[in-house]
């Protein structure tokens, strides 16, 4: 969990370099470069220097939460062409999760067979999925598609930089994972890489007039 969430905070590396060679008006700035130093210093810090130096089959995994982070840095500035055509937020992500649904129809028929599964999930099974419907879904994608339209997709991708620091949280708290100082710097370090890009370092440090 862990290790992959570190690879998906190299969403916002990839966002910046694309937005600046494939947009008119998200352009690579000082602050930018600022703020993706700091925060992929953050991520590097995370990670630690022994997962540096391991290699193996594992390292096609990697790749693959690469090639991913990829993808969802150039789904995030596709998605900006949805203002521009009219597109609400809600009509976006209806779109995008009904599509996402039937694609992977046949995968789920295939792999999940659900006329193998108990008949009547229990509670806990239910409110799963209805949180992850409602909450981790459809509520989110309409922020997200919400945010982009307003924010633009470097500010919004922006965002996987959170995901390492909670997902070392989540795992100190629920599967005993040990936070070492390595850990607590890190996470310092990408606050700072998200102060910078939406102004409140800036706005601390200048002095008053």
């Amino acid at each position: 969990m862990g290790l992959a969430s570190i690879l998906n905070a190299t969403t916002p590396l990839f966002t910046l370099v694309a937005a600046h060679l494939l947009t008119p008006d998200e352009r690579m700035t000082s602050a930018k470069s600022l703020a993706l130093s700091a925060g992929l210093a953050g991520v590097v810090v995370l990670i630690g220097p022994d997962l540096l130096l391991q290699s193996g089959p594992s390292q096609w995994g990697q790749i693959a939460c690469l090639g991913a982070a990829l993808s969802y840095a150039l789904a995030g500035i596709y998605g900006r062409r949805f203002k521009s055509l009219g597109v609400g937020s809600m009509e976006a992500a209806a779109g995008q999760v009904t599509a996402s649904t039937v694609l992977i129809l046949p995968i789920m028929l295939i792999v999940d067979r659900p006329w193998m599964l108990p008949a009547f999930p229990s509670v806990t099974t239910w409110a799963a999925l209805t949180a992850l419907a409602f909450l981790s879904t459809a509520l989110a994608y309409v922020l997200y598609f919400r945010i982009l339209a307003v924010a633009g997709a470097t500010n919004l991708l922006l965002v996987t930089f959170m995901i390492p620091p909670m997902a070392i949280l989540l795992g100190a708290a629920f599967l005993d994972e040990r936070l070492t100082p390595r850990h607590f710097a890190g996470m310092a370090l990408i606050g700072v890489g998200l102060a910078v890009i939406d102004g409140r370092l800036g706005r601390v440090l200048r002095p008053a007039k």
